[in-house]
């Protein structure tokens, strides 16, 4: 039986990738910004997410072990066919020597608590291509390793199974949160994209201005992107969460 919470919309369409990079090339979050871009053309996009995975020596990872997902509103059947291919097209022509790139497609409402439980695992012990595999195929999920040794489906699939749950991870990109610097008020900060402003016990914060690290990264809570600060003098200062 199935006892996990969803909060996702059912008809969101979830991209992940993972494993597209090497110590020396850009990584994985702006190939996925990138492919965000392109697919906006014709799509709307929520948001991209970044998912933290289990970080071991057994695992091979470039940096921080961390898959991305774009999460797309899916407004036309066949679109988790259209999105897999314009992506991989992408993915492919980006394709670096020594990455072990892979990359899944998942509409919101195939995506049960199985896939959910996959992603948990793989934050916290080591998973691998055969569970990937055969969840996938089970489920009817498009996955597919493109090129090296394929590891990176693992990724792909946890940070859909992941970002599905609206409980794990933080936007890299939401709205226009990227264009933030600086100090910015409570006002400009939601206008950009974040749903809500709090501090980490709870409490929201509705005016008043935060000082960015570098731009808003807000913690996907419940479904919603929530940007964390604490007090700073008679201001606050965002904290980065998940």
């Amino acid at each position: 039986m199935d006892t996990v919470q969803h909060t996702s919309d059912p008809m969101t369409l979830y991209l992940g990738i993972d494993d597209t990079d090497t110590r020396e090339s850009r990584g994985t979050g702006r190939l996925a910004r990138a492919i965000a871009a392109e697919l906006a053309r014709r799509y709307t996009v929520t948001g991209v997410t970044r998912h933290q995975l289990f970080v071991h020596p057994a695992v091979p990872y470039t940096s921080h072990n961390s898959s991305a997902v774009i999460h797309i509103q899916e407004g036309e059947n066949g679109a988790a066919a259209d999105v897999f291919a314009t992506a991989k097209e992408l993915m492919l022509a980006d394709f670096i020597e020594g990455s072990d790139p892979g990359i899944c497609v998942a509409a919101g409402r195939t995506i049960d608590g199985t896939l959910h439980r996959f992603g948990l695992a793989a934050k916290t012990s080591i998973v691998t291509q055969e569970e990937a595999r055969r969840l996938a195929r089970n489920a009817g999920i498009l996955l597919e390793g493109l090129g090296g040794t394929e590891d990176g489906v693992i990724g792909a699939l946890a940070g859909v199974g992941l970002a599905a749950s609206g409980n794990d991870g933080r936007f890299v990109q939401k709205g226009t949160t990227r264009d933030l610097r600086g100090s910015q008020t409570v006002a400009a900060i939601l206008a950009s994209g974040v749903d809500r402003v709090s501090t980490r016990d709870g409490k929201t914060v509705s005016e008043g201005i935060v000082t960015l690290r570098k731009f808003p990264k807000p913690a996907f809570i419940e479904g919603n992107a929530v940007l964390f600060v604490e007090a700073d003098g008679d201001a606050y200062r965002d904290i980065v969460v998940g």
